[in-house]
């Protein structure tokens, strides 16, 4: 997989509302969540599950003031807030010629990850990875209805599309 993994607060919000921000720990690489990121998840039950995670894994805020700068201008933003942040983390641990996982449901930060190299995959693929390490199918599809029960809101398509990946993972 990749040496970090920068996990946004759209996917932290989606697997602490269920109680399952643990599947984060199937990834290879270190995984990564910066300060401004953490600072972003204010709804219970998500909260206090996230900060029971982080207790175990690392939290960070060592971005250049140089990379969050350069993420302000592709994002388009003024004040600094986790998105920007974590296109500066992208960047900087590029910088440091390590490869990069970003773990986030926003369609722009996936997209400007993506267009900077990073691997990007979201709440559903944290998902389809906990299958691939052994999580049974029928588990996974039950989290998936569970997550979306809970605010992701995920359409039609999207809820097949997952349950497609999952059966695909079961089968490997």
């Amino acid at each position: 997989m990749s040496d970090v993994v920068l996990v946004d607060a759209t996917t932290l919000i989606a697997l602490g509302s269920v109680g399952r921000v643990d599947l984060l720990a199937n990834f290879d690489g270190d995984v990564l969540v910066l300060e401004t990121v953490v600072d972003e998840v204010t709804t219970e039950p998500a909260r206090t599950n996230v900060s029971t995670f982080l207790g175990s894994q690392q939290v960070t805020d060592s971005v250049s003031e140089e990379a969050v700068a350069d993420a302000q201008r592709l994002l388009g933003d003024e004040c600094v807030h986790g998105d920007v942040e974590l296109v500066a983390g992208v960047r900087s641990h590029h910088a440091d010629d390590r490869s990069v996982a970003v773990v986030s449901d926003d369609r722009r930060v996936r997209a400007v990850a993506e267009g900077l190299g990073a691997t990007v995959t979201g709440t559903v693929g944290v998902i389809v990875r906990a299958v691939h390490e052994g999580m049974d199918p029928e588990n996974a599809k039950a989290l998936v209805r569970e997550i979306d029960s809970h605010g992701l809101h995920m359409t039609g398509e999207l809820r097949e599309k997952a349950f497609e990946l999952i059966d695909d993972a079961a089968g490997d």
